[in-house]
């Protein structure tokens, strides 16, 4: 007896059918071991993809350098703002460095924003035109800062979709004035919706873009300049800062990693205190893929874990049945039958309920991606402070079915099947026959 012949196959069947529910219950175990498999390998991918996304949007071939608040800040007494971060002086000298192409200036900040009676608490970036770029900004109507505007300190301004949504509910933003420290900005352009971004680290902080107001970068400084005072709760802060951020632009990623280290020697010349912090996404983007592989990994042997308690599942109802046949068995032996027949047949048995399991697993863990949307729905109605207390990376996930994990899971299935069914299928072969022939 062969296990290619249709014979054996139908006659694992046919047992099978005979104890419907408990056979049920053992297809469940591989069921869900493969749907976990699937399914854990899924999120993580699509977790893996966004996190991914998010420092790709950096630009593989940028460097970032941020000014940030050192741990001993400059606050006492005698000098009330903290002064800290990177200074205009800098800028010269870090473009002295001949692979840099480009160094595109940031400086934001915290100010309220008023048209009519509506106030907003808004994030007030002052730039240069190559920030939509270097952002992923798309306008949808007017136009955005132009170098024309930063040179002659105009004071105009570009808003983001839902703050040109607060402001002008009912009215069209183009050529109307907001005000901000009661100095008037005339809208220009608004901007399409921008989904947000994850902090990264301690150095780039989450940003959502929703209540943006770009302003020029020269306009900034001539109107609010450098220090700028924070009330809040009572009680009032102050920061002077004269760059938020520098966006370095390369021509080639292979330059990346050794202009990083020239802008960090020049940078520990020119600062005695480490108030600034370099941002390299091409560095982050490899600790990603490392970290999705790592991840990948862990999910996986969680899952197999699960598989493997399915497997156990199937060797104790295969060990019942064996103790259940044992007459069967004897009467098989007595009328022909091998040791190899015996085994074969009580292992192609727990292969088809592994596969059974594995492709009712299969079309389980397929499903992911929609349940996840309807579970992230549900989620956010019913515990919507929790949901948005997550990153973003975690609420906004959509899962990825990773291909190759689904022959996978059908193929480890089947092996945990092959596995631990042969142990109760040798052990039927190996009765003798006359002692079960004598069992009632």
């Amino acid at each position: 007896m062969n296990l290619l012949r249709p014979r054996i196959w139908r006659l694992g069947i046919k047992s099978l059918l005979l104890h419907p529910m408990r056979s049920l219950l053992t297809v469940l175990g591989i069921f869900i071991g493969v749907a976990s498999v699937v399914w854990l390998l899924a999120i993580g991918e699509g977790i893996s993809r966004e996190a991914q996304r998010q420092i790709s949007e950096l630009g593989a071939t940028n460097i970032i350098l941020r000014s940030v608040i050192p741990p001993d800040d400059s606050v006492n007494e005698s000098n009330f703002y903290v002064e800290y971060g990177i200074r205009r002086s800098d800028v010269s000298a870090l473009t002295d460095i001949p692979t840099i192409k480009n160094a595109v200036r940031i400086r934001e900040t915290r100010r309220e924003a008023h048209y009519g009676a509506v106030t907003l608490a808004s994030h007030l970036v002052a730039c240069t035109p190559e920030y939509a770029e270097i952002m992923h900004l798309s306008l949808d109507r007017g136009r955005f800062i132009s170098d024309i505007d930063v040179q002659q300190r105009a004071n105009v301004c570009v808003l983001a979709a839902e703050a040109a949504a607060l402001f002008f509910s009912t009215q069209d933003p183009m050529g109307k004035a907001i005000r901000i420290r009661e100095l008037p900005y005339v809208v220009i352009g608004v901007m399409q919706p921008r989904n947000a971004t994850a902090g990264i680290g301690g150095s780039i902080a989450a940003q959502d873009f929703a209540k943006d107001i770009y302003i020029p970068l020269d306009t900034f400084w001539q109107r609010i300049g450098d220090r700028v005072l924070f009330v809040q709760s009572g009680q009032r802060t102050g920061e002077e800062v004269e760059l938020s951020q520098i966006t370095f632009q390369l021509e080639s990623s292979d330059q990346v990693l050794a202009t990083a280290d020239a802008i960090r020697r020049t940078m520990e010349k020119l600062h005695t205190e480490k108030d600034y912090a370099i941002v390299v996404p091409l560095e982050l983007l490899e600790q990603a893929k490392t970290t999705r592989l790592m991840f990948m990994v862990f999910m996986g042997m969680i899952a197999a874990v699960t598989l493997v308690v399915g497997g156990i599942g199937i060797m104790n109802i295969m060990l019942a049945t064996v103790t259940e046949r044992t007459r069967e068995i004897g009467i098989r032996r007595a009328l022909g039958a091998r040791r190899q027949d015996i085994t074969r047949q009580f292992l192609a048995e727990t292969i088809v309920l592994s596969a059974i399991g594995g492709i009712a697993g299969i079309a389980g863990g397929l499903t992911c991606p929609v349940v996840m949307g309807w579970l992230r729905q549900a989620l956010q109605i019913w515990v919507p402070d929790a949901m948005n207390n997550l990153p973003d990376a975690i609420r906004n996930v959509t899962p990825v079915i990773v291909p190759w994990s689904i022959p996978l899971a059908f193929a480890i299935s089947v092996a945990v099947g092959i596995f631990f069914g042969l142990y109760p299928a040798t052990r039927a072969a190996r009765m003798d026959p006359i002692e079960a022939l004598r069992r009632e």
